[in-house]
């Protein structure tokens, strides 16, 4: 039996995590999420420090916010693709910045896809559903990016 990588979810703000998670499962999609609360969190988890030194698999994929508290998107993105345990893992900048400055920053950092969260509720559901279709069943994770 294969098993499912999980998805993490970086992202402060408890609204978005709620739409998020019901958004992944209205989609019946069967991994586990994850929840960091902030950057450093999410690098405790990354780098299996603290509560997640036992930590199995890497992440299918990762929905970061932008802007949080303690360590910002930007900066969790910058380490991971400078670490080679970690950049094969495909990255979404899921956010509420539609400021050039921020979209280019996360592509020369090497994101994988900018999503700007839609207001609508139903909007937002949409894309996170297919956002979650997209890299935890379509996409082809590179070789050598599962790591146990």
């Amino acid at each position: 039996m294969v098993s499912l990588r999980p998805i993490l979810l970086v992202e402060d703000n408890l609204n978005d995590i709620e739409l998020a998670l019901t958004a992944l499962k209205r989609n019946r999609l069967a991994n586990e999420v994850i929840i960091a609360r902030d950057g450093s969190e999410a690098l405790d988890y990354l780098h299996r420090r603290g509560t997640h030194a036992e930590r199995k698999e890497e992440p299918i994929f990762i929905l970061l916010d932008l802007k949080m508290p303690k360590v910002d998107g930007l900066e969790v993105l910058r380490q991971m693709k400078s670490d080679e345990r970690l950049k094969m893992i495909p990255v979404v900048m899921l956010t509420s910045s539609s400021e050039e400055a921020d979209l280019v920053r996360s592509y020369k950092l090497g994101v994988n896809a900018y999503v700007v969260k839609p207001v609508d509720f139903h909007e937002f559901v949409n894309a996170i559903k297919e956002l979650g279709v997209f890299w935890a069943v379509i996409n082809a994770a590179p070789p050598g990016s599962v790591r146990k």
